[in-house]
């Protein structure tokens, strides 16, 4: 265990604040809520105690962190007894699978017609049910058929005197690689050069999957990439709030990376959001933005509530004139990155986030904002509403084009 987790763990007074904000050990008895399995297991864990399969149910969605008054890690507890936990048992397969993102897109991405019929086909899901224990009905996401990486390698660079580094994570390449051509545009639009270097996954899944060895490989061959342009003063700007939060904290306290590389990424990253308002903060955001008569319900994930940022979105939306944005200030979709697609996990999910999905779909809107990836593809398979990162608000108010596809 870290210095930093350990040493939170004695400022644990058992007020149960944790237990009463935790929204998964309301819905399961299999989870007994993150004071037991945290802080208090920890104690029995740290004189040799083996973990309990309990932790296991712990989503890592770091609520119980953020809510805690005397600044216990709870959620970093829970993240390295599981992966002690998977240690002494052996990491499933399917576990080993789907935490590797970046693996599978590259798989993918070539024959993303096959994959994408494959994915939603019905006998074959029930099979992966079945064999690998991947839910039937989890929200899947579809293979675009191309990548960011390779739209932005074609791309001439702008004659901008500002750079930024624009860390995609893998969601963007593979998947949303429209989303990407939406960042780059709207700091282009801002007077920025976006710098795009070869990038890897960030190990994030890895590490919600007990692998923290796999996980702490992944994060410094990722960080060696990022370093140079860190080291030389430019920010990096990251879409992905989880991902986001892997490069700002989680690698250091959680898989205990003491890595030069890593610490000046670190204080380098801003989530998009983030870096857009403190632009706005500074008087250098173009505010140019044409009216948009629209009425968007916003979700803030619980990794983007991580950052200790606040909902700089909301912000930034507030700048558009005529749109309406509905703050749903709801916990948790439930999805929890891969947590939500295992078969002994998604009615949890599915529980964990019918509160949000009720409040999309009594706001009567097809249309809502969310900053995480998982989460917005939660959101429309569990509500069965469109969600878009708050970027591409910005970038349609911007007048910059139709959004891209994928």
């Amino acid at each position: 265990m870290t210095e930093l987790v350990r040493d939170s763990l004695d400022h644990c007074v058992k007020c149960t604040i944790c237990e009463t904000f935790c929204p998964y050990s309301q819905v399961t008895p299999l989870f007994p809520g993150p004071k037991y399995v945290g802080p208090q297991a920890e104690r029995y864990r740290g004189s040799g105690a083996s973990a309990d399969a309990s932790v296991d149910y712990c989503s890592g969605c770091g609520i119980c962190t953020q809510v805690c008054p005397q600044g216990v890690k709870i959620a970093e507890i829970n993240s390295q007894a599981r992966a002690q936990l998977w240690e002494e048992r052996g990491i499933p397969l399917r576990n080993q699978l789907i935490a590797r993102p970046s693996v599978l897109g590259r798989l993918g991405t070539p024959i993303a017609p096959l994959a994408n019929w494959a994915l939603r086909n019905r006998p074959l899901r029930a099979l992966a049910d079945r064999l690998l224990g991947i839910h039937r009905d989890a929200p899947l996401p579809r293979f675009a058929g191309r990548t960011f990486q390779r739209w932005a390698r074609g791309r001439p660079s702008s004659a901008a005197e500002r750079s930024v580094v624009y860390f995609h994570a893998c969601g963007t390449n593979y998947y949303e690689p429209g989303l990407g051509e939406m960042v780059v545009r709207v700091l282009e639009h801002n007077g920025f050069q976006v710098v795009v270097p070869p990038q890897d996954c960030c190990g994030l899944p890895l590490q919600s999957n007990g692998n923290f060895k796999a996980a702490r490989a992944y994060v410094r061959r990722l960080v060696a990439n990022l370093a140079p342009y860190a080291r030389d003063g430019l920010p990096i700007v990251a879409n992905s709030t989880s991902c986001g939060l892997m490069l700002k904290r989680e690698a250091h306290e959680i898989l205990g990376v003491e890595d030069e590389d890593l610490r000046a990424v670190s204080e380098a990253t801003y989530d998009l959001c983030e870096f857009l308002l403190l632009l706005h903060e500074r008087g250098e955001l173009r505010t140019d933005f044409q009216p948009l008569p629209l009425t968007v319900p916003y979700h803030a994930p619980c990794q983007q509530r991580g950052h200790g940022i606040g909902k700089p979105a909301l912000d930034l939306l507030t700048l558009i004139q005529d749109l309406q944005v509905i703050d749903l200030d709801v916990d948790c979709c439930g999805i929890a990155g891969t947590y939500g697609l295992k078969k002994e996990k998604y009615e949890i999910s599915m529980a964990v986030g019918e509160r949000l999905f009720t409040a999309l779909r009594e706001s009567g809107n097809d249309l809502a904002a969310c900053d995480s990836e998982t989460c917005r593809w939660q959101i429309e398979h569990g509500a069965g509403v469109h969600a878009v990162h708050p970027v591409e608000l910005l970038h349609r108010a911007y007048g910059l084009g139709a959004a891209a596809a994928g």
